[in-house]
């Protein structure tokens, strides 16, 4: 028996035999429930419109279950407008209010075809769960109409004078925008962010938000994750990657607006020291207009190259403080010949396509110039004390880790590193070496060390440091290739020298018998279980699959973000996991003007349906279930007494 400590604080909850008994009943029925529809996604890189697009439509799932219901009663145009009502109704009722055609009719017919809707998505979820999720206000009558059959002549006029009240006090539009957003809420039970929320796109701010207002969410960090905790929290060489990768990508709102990092100084500070320069190289790639912070594309080259060339001189100077990261090749400012034009890397020597470097001392290409420590210095203080971003970046910590084991599936985003052999490859941390498992749980450890460590305490700034390693470090699981080379893509032209070379682990883990290694390293049954993956856009297009190693594998990462695009030729994955079956949905590249529902296709069928029983959730409910009925049984034995009700 359970500790009688235990049971009588678990008496406090459940203090009679009743009491315990319907929790019992409760429970157990609770997990022979179908298990809820969980969702993954994969390498955001802030394009929030996409993503809010399929998040809201459950990435077509709620177009298939509009047809499934409707599909032999209304035309397509009308399922169409059914589901982007659904998805937008703060957008879509306005708009048909002012054109005149949010008619008492259009209301009685749309109320009822969203209650059918809302009754097929909540099928699967007890009554209780549903009410839950309902919004106070109109959580009674959602109940009713939800639960009343209207086709029964003793509850007919019952059910339509709910309507015709709802219609009569003029909630109408509240109502249906209440039930659009039950239907979205309860779509999708669980929400897994395989990593890459942020760079490249125009506002990775907007999708936290949305992120944080989900009911159930959890995030496995990618390494652009962890590049913007690092700079939040205060890793001078992540601040000034992020701010260099937003800038390349004239993504000028997120910082400014979205999170309000003053870019002024780093503004002066360019148009300072190269107003001579047309900085060519720098120019940023304009794959989204900004809509408050609008830069000339001259000034934000300019501003490129500064904080390029500071990344870089701060990174050297992490190097050689860091020998155990065996980094030393990428001292490449020590290897430019500044009187000659050139750099050595390895064995090879290369022309520059760029020798303006006005701040930096050949003697010393490390030293930051005075204006370049100062220049930090602001923007450090002003990641260190933006409210939002910092609100954010909790977020990130509370709601994720470097990996998850959850219902049988391992979840990362990058890789497990591995050498050539197939063995778990080694780094040494502390005179002591981690690989697989145990180096994914001792780096998880060092993220949270690096943002909740208090600031002066032994180790800190060692947790610090790696953030920036985890970001571009050859052996990190959430990069995974041998070298960053943002350096010989600026200055190089010869394309050979822009090569970054896998981790072995992407190659090996094709093969079904490395992915089972991987999933037994974890503690997981290879029976059943899957690797869920991002990081490595799936070029379709080239012929390459998203399913790998006879089904062991899932790669999500499609390219969701438009810098991909052209190169996959789709928009990425996403994994929708149900009771039945494992099912991929194909995006296409989003276009607010089209219908670019996804294609949805069936990739593994369950051998039987799984219940709530067969989950993670389904193992907590049965010990609480064990718990329970060891504490009805101390109350019938004596050991504990029931409380007077």
């Amino acid at each position: 028996m359970r500790d009688v400590a235990y049971l009588k604080l678990l008496a406090r909850e459940f203090p009679s035999v009743k009491e315990a008994t319907g929790e019992i009943v409760n429970l157990m029925a609770i997990c022979s429930l179908p298990k809820g529809t969980e969702y993954f996604f994969s390498d955001l890189h802030g394009e929030y419109e996409a993503f809010i697009h399929l998040l809201r439509s459950s990435s077509g799932i709620i177009r298939e279950k509009i047809k499934e219901t409707f599909g032999y009663v209304i035309p397509e145009e009308e399922q169409l407008q059914l589901a982007n009502l659904i998805y937008y109704p703060e957008r879509h009722l306005p708009r048909m209010m002012n054109q005149g055609r949010c008619t008492e009719d259009w209301q009685r017919i749309t109320i009822y075809r969203l209650v059918q809707i809302c009754r097929e998505v909540s099928s699967k979820y007890t009554r209780s769960k549903v009410r839950k999720k309902m919004p106070k206000e109109y959580a009674y009558a959602i109940d009713e109409l939800l639960h009343v059959d209207g086709n029964d002549e003793n509850k007919k006029l019952y059910y339509n004078e709910i309507i015709h009240s709802i219609i009569d006090n003029s909630i109408a539009d509240k109502f249906i925008a209440a039930l659009c957003r039950l239907i979205q809420n309860l779509t999708i039970d669980n929400l897994h962010i395989i990593g890459d929320i942020f760079d490249r796109g125009p506002r990775a701010d907007i999708i936290m938000q949305e992120l944080m207002s989900f009911h159930d969410v959890d995030i496995q960090w990618g390494n652009h994750d962890i590049s913007w905790m690092g700079a939040a929290a205060g890793n001078l060489a992540c601040i000034c990657n992020v701010l260099r990768i937003a800038i390349s990508y004239n993504s000028f709102d997120v910082l400014e607006d979205g999170y309000g990092i003053n870019l002024r100084p780093l503004s002066m500070f360019a148009a300072r020291v190269y107003q001579d320069d047309p900085c060519e190289r720098f120019m940023p790639k304009i794959l989204d207009e900004n809509v408050y912070d609008a830069v000339d594309p001259g000034l934000a080259a300019r501003m490129h190259k500064a904080i390029a060339i500071i990344q870089f001189k701060v990174e050297g100077a992490m190097i050689m403080r860091h020998p155990e990261y065996g980094m030393e090749e990428r001292l490449l400012l020590p290897a430019v010949n500044y009187e000659k034009g050139t750099v050595s890397i390895g064995e090879k020597t290369y022309p520059m396509l760029d020798m303006n470097f006005p701040t930096i001392d050949p003697r010393n290409p490390l030293e930051l110039t005075r204006g370049e420590k100062e220049l930090l210095r602001v923007l450090s203080a002003s990641f260190r004390h933006s409210e939002v971003l910092q609100r954010h970046v909790r977020f990130l910590y509370s709601h994720g880790e470097i990996y998850k084991c959850c219902n049988s599936n391992l979840l990362y985003h990058g890789c497990i590193p591995m050498k050539k052999d197939g063995s778990f490859e080694a780094l040494l941390f502390g005179g002591r070496e981690y690989k697989g498992k145990e180096l994914m749980d001792y780096l998880n450890r060092q993220v949270h060390n690096a943002y909740f460590m208090p600031d002066g305490q032994q180790h800190k700034q060692e947790a610090v440091d790696l953030m920036w390693y985890l970001w571009c470090g050859a052996k990190s699981p959430v990069f995974g290739k041998d070298k960053m080379t943002t350096f010989e893509h600026y200055f190089i032209e010869d394309k050979t020298a822009h090569r970054e070379t896998m981790n072995p682990y992407y190659k090996l883990s094709e093969k079904e018998e490395v992915c089972c290694q991987i999933l037994k390293e974890f503690g997981l049954p290879v029976d059943g279980s899957h690797i869920i993956n991002g990081h490595v856009p799936v070029k379709l297009k080239d012929g390459e699959k998203p399913v790998k190693a006879g089904g062991k594998l899932f790669v999500i990462d499609g390219g969701l973000s438009k810098a991909y695009q052209s190169t996959t030729g789709i928009a990425g994955y996403t994994l929708i996991y149900n009771s039945h079956h494992l099912a991929l949905a194909e995006h296409m590249p989003f276009d607010p003007k089209k219908d670019s529902t996804p294609r949805v296709s069936v990739v593994e069928k369950m051998p039987r349906r799984i219940m709530v029983a067969d989950t993670d959730k389904g193992r907590e409910l049965m010990e609480q279930i064990s718990d329970l009925k060891e504490l009805v049984a101390a109350y019938r034995e004596g050991l504990i007494k029931e409380r007077a009700q």
